[in-house]
């Protein structure tokens, strides 16, 4: 099945549309959500914040209101992840500047080293930590807002080309997801990894460099719909604003050059209220001009509007349309607006609103490679090595971010500026993730974990479908098993009669009689050798790669 077939397949029938016909998803706004609140609204809660919603998390927050929940994943108080470690070997190739000055298990991210090699190195230790933190993140949004800004900046780590500098935007980015915007976006324009992505280390007043001057406004803050009117010129006389930054070449931090800078009146559109900023001069010159550029765009209505829709592309839905704009979006605009840009209030507000809980947005989102690769390894409660074992550990990471690069997510080096498309390109948005060569690779994913896992140094991890099955309340009713299975793994539930025939053809091996499985479980709990084992554990691998396959598993 083709990509656009498969999503008519998955897709509700009220979501689908025609050329002739536009529907209106929902009326609903940014009220108080006020209806009923048990597993379910809970599990789209999570799986939306989260990646996967593993069994810990689901009976750690279950008894909670749904205020008391929002809260809790919106203020993390978990310590930050300890930083990435050198778990490669020193490069043995002539002319390489051996990485002699980090010893192995320690970290190199304080260690200044230019040689691209080891920088190749390091950028790839970074990417298996960068995995390793999103299969243990905490109880919080933190992990998938990180993720979210990192997509919005667009920066490619290849590109880069500095491990170092990576780590260190990812630090940045990690102290504001969930701060103010507008300090991150003050921060963000001097980071060292940005200057280097986007040229502003080589903007000077004899020949500005325009690069990120045009993204800080199409892409970070303004976008480019029909309400953000700025010109080119404006472009043109922000790169003047931002000349003078550059890249020290021994600390490998940003310093500002006065003689760099143009010192040159930058005079703006009618957009920006014709706003003159005064050309200055000295070593305070581009910081004063820098927060002048800021303060001018901030004033601007369409930066809370941009931002509002990027958050809803990522947490609820693809589509925007006018009741989705006015009932949602302008309200939402005028929260982070009136917050001063602070991001935690518009969450709240969006997370905890009818909109949220909305029937038609609950299992209507096409899973990223994160959301299928890491959920899958939470849901299934996959267990890893002990933190001292980083040797394993990065080993495995590896594994699962190379799974999700070809399935078309390479973390922190999308492929270009704007970011992974799914997120911006219209008008398939998310549907993009589905494709002839991606969905095989999902499958495949999950049918490897079922049936084999990976093993490395004598450690395995795998999906174990046995005690994950042991785990639910009533494992010998067949019925039971099923439904609260099918209940914790998937968002949209199957049909009776789907139920039925999944059960007789798998569980009961084409019997109608339920008691072909509850003999077999029963059997093998009051003697568990390795004849009976097999009869249930085949059943279950059998089972749980039937569901992960199918399409409704593709959905949060």
């Amino acid at each position: 099945m083709d990509r656009r077939g498969f999503i008519r397949e998955i897709v509700p029938v009220a979501e689908k549309k025609t050329s002739q016909q536009v529907f209106s998803r929902t009326q609903s706004g940014l009220n108080p959500y006020t209806g009923a609140w048990g597993d379910e609204e809970l599990l789209h809660l999570l799986r939306r914040t989260m990646f996967g919603a593993c069994r810990a998390d689901q009976q750690y927050f279950r008894g909670r209101t749904m205020d008391q929940v929002v809260d809790e994943l919106l203020n993390p108080n978990a310590p930050a992840p300890t930083p990435p470690i050198k778990e490669y070997a020193n490069p043995t190739t002539v002319g390489v500047n051996v990485d002699t000055a980090v010893l192995q298990g320690s970290t190199w991210v304080n260690n200044i080293n230019s040689d691209g090699t080891i920088q190749s190195l390091r950028r790839a230790s970074y990417k298996k930590w960068l995995t390793g933190n999103l299969i243990n993140q905490d109880r919080s949004i933190r992990e998938k807002m990180i993720l979210f800004w990192t997509d919005h900046f667009g920066n490619e780590a290849t590109d880069v080309g500095n491990g170092n500098w990576i780590y260190s935007q990812h630090q940045l980015i990690r102290q504001h997801s969930l701060g103010n915007f507008k300090n991150l976006i003050r921060d963000i324009t001097l980071d060292v990894a940005m200057l280097r992505y986007l040229n502003g280390y080589l903007n000077n007043a004899t020949a500005p460099d325009e690069n990120y001057a045009r993204e800080l406004m199409e892409l970070f803050t303004l976008g480019n719909g029909p309400d953000s009117r700025y010109t080119e010129t404006d472009v043109k006389e922000a790169a003047k604003v931002l000349t003078g930054w550059t890249i020290n070449g021994t600390t490998y931090q940003p310093v500002f050059t006065p003689t760099r800078h143009s010192s040159a009146n930058k005079t703006f559109s009618s957009f920006f209220n014709n706003t003159v900023i005064t050309g200055r001069t000295g070593a305070t010159a581009g910081m004063l001009e820098l927060d002048d550029l800021h303060n001018m765009i901030f004033a601007q209505q369409e930066v809370a509007k941009f931002i509002a829709r990027r958050v809803y592309r990522w947490f609820v839905y693809y589509q925007i349309d006018a009741d989705a704009e006015r009932n949602v979006i302008t309200p939402l605009a005028d929260i982070f607006r009136r917050g001063g840009y602070e991001i935690k209030p518009m969450l709240s507000a969006l997370l905890k609103s009818e909109h949220f809980y909305d029937k038609i947005n609950r299992g209507c989102y096409i899973k990223s490679p994160a959301d299928h690769v890491i959920g899958s390894l939470r849901e299934m409660n996959v267990v890893f090595p002990p933190v001292s074992n980083w040797s394993t550990n990065y080993g495995l990471w590896n594994t699962f971010y190379s799974w999700m690069t070809n399935m078309g997510m390479n973390l922190h080096d999308p492929p270009n500026v704007a970011g992974y498309p799914a997120y911006y390109q219209e008008p398939s948005f998310h549907e993009l993730w589905i494709t002839s060569d991606s969905l095989p690779k999902r499958n495949q994913f999950t049918d490897i974990m079922v049936s084999s896992g990976y093993s490395l140094n004598g450690f395995r991890v795998q999906f174990n479908c046995l005690e994950w099955a042991r785990s639910l309340r009533n494992p010998g009713n067949p019925n039971d098993l099923l439904t609260e299975a099918l209940s914790l793994l998937y968002q949209n539930q199957l049909s009776d009669v789907s139920k039925d025939q999944i059960k007789m053809q798998i569980l009961l091996t084409g019997q109608q009689w339920d008691y072909y499985w509850t003999n077999a479980w029963m059997a093998y709990e009051s003697n568990p050798t390795t004849a009976n084992f097999n009869i249930v554990n085949n059943r279950l691998k059998s089972l749980f790669q039937y569901l992960f396959n199918l399409s409704e598993y593709q959905l949060i």
